[in-house]
């Protein structure tokens, strides 16, 4: 029968078994771990009857310490509980929004020439989002983002716009006779050039973000085009709740 300090050593050596780096090491190194901590429960729990079983008769233990005092007892840790919290999802999408031109609760009745949508959406409840390019490509670049803030989430738009307005940064706008706010976010110490931004009340907690990639607002060649480009938008959505 193979002794305590036998096993833990051949246990200890497992830990260094095929530790290189590799693409999918992240995944392989959580699912080695559960399941070596089964494992690892497993064998406390074996070694603890054995260790029990070979005490000799009358054997009692304080702490570490045993009444004989030519031998010490073997201290095991209880078994582990695997704990390992689930590996994080992706945030559930919209799903099949057609032209893309009505998601959530919202209809979009103007985009520039060319745009489509990229068959890319994302759906945190409360808020969601879609973008639209000139391919209608899901893994290329966005020309512009439509994001949806709706109940609670429609307060984190109005403290963004009180904290634009403290700064100085941006300015008040009426759309179609909505409120609304414009604002170049996201600027580079670098030297990036932001992106235009133009937020608009639908309704009392019912906000529209709509922002233009940099690379977007280049191509439209003039800050007046931009600012065009951002109210059409921002005129043409209308709510449906």
């Amino acid at each position: 029968m193979p002794t305590l300090e036998n096993e833990l050593r051949r246990l200890m050596a497992e830990e260094t078994v095929d530790l290189h780096a590799a693409p999918d090491l992240l995944e392989r190194v959580v699912a080695r771990t559960r399941s070596r901590r089964r494992r690892l429960s497993a064998t406390a729990a074996a070694l603890s009857v054995a260790v029990i079983a070979a005490m000799p008769v009358g054997y009692v233990a304080a702490g570490s310490l045993a009444t004989f005092p030519d031998q010490v007892t073997a201290t095991v840790e209880p078994p582990a509980i695997d704990d390992t919290p689930p590996m994080r999802s992706d945030p559930p999408d919209l799903g099949d929004l057609g032209d893309g031109r009505e998601f959530g609760h919202v209809k979009v009745g103007y985009l520039p020439k060319r745009l489509r949508w990229k068959h890319w959406s994302i759906d945190f409840g409360d808020s969601y989002s879609v973008t639209y390019d000139y391919k209608g490509d899901k893994n290329g670049f966005y020309c512009v983002q439509i994001y949806m803030y709706e109940n609670d989430a429609s307060l984190e738009v109005t403290d963004r716009i009180q904290t634009y307005r403290s700064e100085e940064d941006g300015e008040d706008v009426t759309v179609g006779g909505r409120a609304g706010y414009l604002v170049i976010q996201n600027v580079g110490e670098d030297g990036m050039k932001g992106t235009p931004t133009m937020f608009v009340q639908l309704k009392e907690r019912q906000w529209a973000e709509i922002s233009f990639s940099p690379t977007y607002a280049k191509d439209l060649k003039s800050v007046t085009a931009v600012k065009a480009e951002l109210r059409k938008i921002a005129q043409g959505l209308s709510s449906t709740l």
